[in-house]
């Protein structure tokens, strides 16, 4: 069991006990111990001079109430708020401006105490119970798949591509923003309809009558095969003289749910499906028809539509099986089910160790797969999901964006965050990078020449002024207005996307920015922003988000660079709160590379909550610090992240209730 232990001052006390013994010119100098050891004493005095008079109960600005804080374990219990804080006062962007400063040994003092916050004692290798589930879920709910998910499933299940997702409405996201999060999957009446045409469409796709596969052969002759091969995975067996009808069935129903079902059958569950196809073929109805109607039962059945997790009637924590961690790790890598090499770790119990989970990781992110990873987590994580949907530029002002340009912008990013965790490259390169990859109508968008067809090739930049996902067009238009740039988007998407911070809603009954500047010849966009930061309710967030997104103005609402019409350069000089000067989006990026550590942090708990399909707190931090300390050991390589999490206890285990929870979810 590993306990990390946290020892306050120890280091000082230690220090002053030896002090007679040694000279104090041989003895090194120890950094100086946490300026606050008193919480009422010492902090309190701080924030009721200059905090609570904005976060109060009345007032709560940013969502905030500093005032409620009365003892230690309310500030034990809300660590991540007063870490917050402790950002916002070390880059000088709390107190507002409009207020007295607290000297600079008060400051540091004060964010020197946030900093050094940790829970006294941490067990890393516990996760929930139900008397603790209030302050650490660790119960991961036996979720339904997604859509997402279920369109994949059917793919690598039935072994043909299956057209059905566009039949389910787009599914909420929760936790840590991901649509994998248990608690908002849930299964309404409309849904179950869905499940039905869904399946019927499926396997009437993949095992079409006769006459419906001779027109498709003949339609597209290279149909003949992604049908044979589905034949193969799917009628494992066929009656003969030695083999009757219902046994035949038997051994392919057995077969099939395996695979469907994600785990080893029992022989009464087969016999449900045996029994139906039973019934059709002694209506008269052909093996192949009275199978596929067995095959679409399964397709309808909770052991398909959920990752079910069996407990045992036991009360406490247990281990997953081996099938169970095989649907984490596949959905949770490659947003599908597993495929028949851990199907077969699973069976033989040897997918438990931490060997062949690390080598199943570095497989399963070089397969084709894991580009789930790019399609559902980096374009949840960064975003970009609803551009050319709810998210699209003026058509009038930008008739060249169309659906077909969007899909590029949406393909570049996938294409380079499957290509960089495909190659173990450093993650590093989403920050800044030389190259990234388009298609031709990327490529005439970017500036790039002979580039030509819709396949993806890697291109590499002369320059620096672009690279990195903040350079690419997905993330700049979705970030834009319909008719002009957003520096306030823009920033605001880089503090909560790449650096992990939240920014709170605006204020009530403070105007907005115009919607487009084009004919305002009195104020710049940058100037009409000033006058908005003057209003104190307004400076204290926009005095970080709105010099991040100036240094990103020399994108266009499409991404493209610009220039002002008289060829002049964009203003893109800006200058942090906390003092850092740079000017564009390449002196942004090495801003943005000195606080690598903070972007892979955020990183690590965005993909995290991904995997684990729960919100995290700060009892997930264990595997956090795991996850920052082997990224940094290994030049930030992605095997590392995913490996970390993997092996990690929360991922391997869950909690069971007992005899309670083994009869609600059986």
């Amino acid at each position: 069991m590993r306990i990390r232990l946290i020892h306050k001052l120890a280091f000082g006390c230690a220090v002053a006990c030896i002090a007679p013994c040694v000279q104090a010119e041989d003895m090194p100098q120890p950094p100086p111990p946490l300026a606050y050891a008193d919480y009422a004493q010492d902090v309190v005095p701080f924030v009721q001079q200059h905090c609570v008079s904005c976060h109060n109960p009345d007032k709560l600005k940013g969502d905030l109430d500093l005032q409620r804080f009365e003892t230690m374990d309310q500030v034990v219990d809300a660590i991540a708020v007063w870490q917050r804080a402790a950002i916002r006062v070390k880059n000088g962007e709390m107190p507002p401006r409009r207020t007295d400063a607290p000297p600079d040994d008060q400051r540091n003092a004060f964010v020197t105490w946030a900093e050094g916050l940790q829970v006294n004692t941490v067990d890393c290798d516990v996760i929930a119970t139900e008397e603790t589930v209030g302050w650490f879920p660790g119960v991961v709910m036996s979720r339904r798949l997604n859509r997402a998910e279920y369109q994949n499933t059917m793919r690598d299940l039935l072994g043909v591509p299956v057209d059905v997702e566009h039949l389910f409405p787009a599914d909420n996201s929760g936790g840590e923003g991901f649509d994998t999060t248990g608690d908002t999957l849930y299964l309404s009446a409309i849904q179950m309809e869905k499940y039905l045409e869904a399946a019927d469409r499926a396997i009437e796709t993949a095992l079409p009558r006769f006459d419906a596969l001779l027109a498709n052969v003949k339609e597209r002759p290279g149909t003949r095969l992604d049908y044979a091969n589905a034949r193969r995975l799917l009628i494992t067996a066929e009656p003969s003289e030695d083999l009757p009808p219902s046994m035949a069935a038997t051994l392919a129903i057995s077969s099939f749910i395996e695979r469907a079902w994600r785990r080893a059958p029992e022989p009464t569950e087969v016999g449900r499906l045996v029994k139906i196809f039973n019934q059709a073929f002694d209506r008269g109805d052909t093996y192949l028809e009275s199978l596929k109607l067995a095959y679409k039962a399964a397709l309808i059945s909770p052991n398909f539509l959920f990752l079910v997790e069996p407990k045992p009637a036991e009360r406490g924590e247990y281990a997953l099986g081996g099938y169970e961690l095989a649907s984490r790790l596949s959905y949770f890598l490659w947003s599908s089910m597993p495929d028949e090499e851990l199907f077969g770790l699973a069976r033989t119990g040897r997918l438990q160790s931490a060997e062949a989970l690390q080598q199943q990781v570095a497989r399963m992110l070089r397969d084709p797969r894991a580009r789930g990873l790019g399609e559902q987590f980096a374009s949840q994580w960064l975003e970009i999901t609803p551009l050319g949907e709810t998210k699209l530029p003026d058509p009038t002002r930008y008739p060249e964006f169309d659906a077909s340009l969007a899909q590029a912008m949406r393909d570049e990013v996938v294409t380079f965050f499957y290509e960089t965790i495909r190659t173990n490259a450093s993650l590093l390169q989403l920050i800044d990078s030389k190259h990234t990859f388009v298609n031709e109508r990327l490529a005439k968008l970017y500036g790039f020449e002979g580039i030509t067809g819709d396949d993806f090739q890697r291109v590499w930049f002369a320059d620096d002024r672009r690279g990195g996902v903040m350079g690419m067009a997905a993330v700049l238009t979705v970030t834009s207005h319909p008719l002009r740039t957003s520096p306030v988007n823009r920033g605001k998407w880089v503090m909560e996307q790449l650096l992990g911070e939240r920014v709170p809603p605006p204020p009530p009954n403070v105007p907005a920015l115009p919607a487009d500047t084009t004919h305002d010849e009195t104020l710049s966009l940058r100037e009409q922003m000033e006058v908005h930061r003057e209003n104190p309710d307004c400076a204290g967030c926009h005095s970080r988000m709105d010099p991040i997104g100036f240094g990103l103005e020399s994108y266009d609402p499409l991404g493209r660079w610009r220039t002002q019409p008289d060829g002049s350069p964009i203003d893109t000089a800006a200058q942090l709160p906390s003092g850092e000067a740079f000017n564009g989006p390449a002196e942004l990026k090495k801003v943005l590379l000195a606080n690598r550590d903070g972007i892979m942090r955020n990183l690590a708990r965005k993909t995290l909550g991904y995997a684990l399909g729960r919100a995290l707190t700060q009892y997930d931090e264990c595997v956090i610090d795991d996850c920052i300390h082997n990224l940094q050991a290994s030049n930030y390589r992605p095997t590392e992240l995913f490996s970390t999490i993997v092996l990690s206890y929360p991922f391997r285990h869950r909690f069971s209730g007992g005899e309670s929870d083994v009869k609600e979810t059986s």
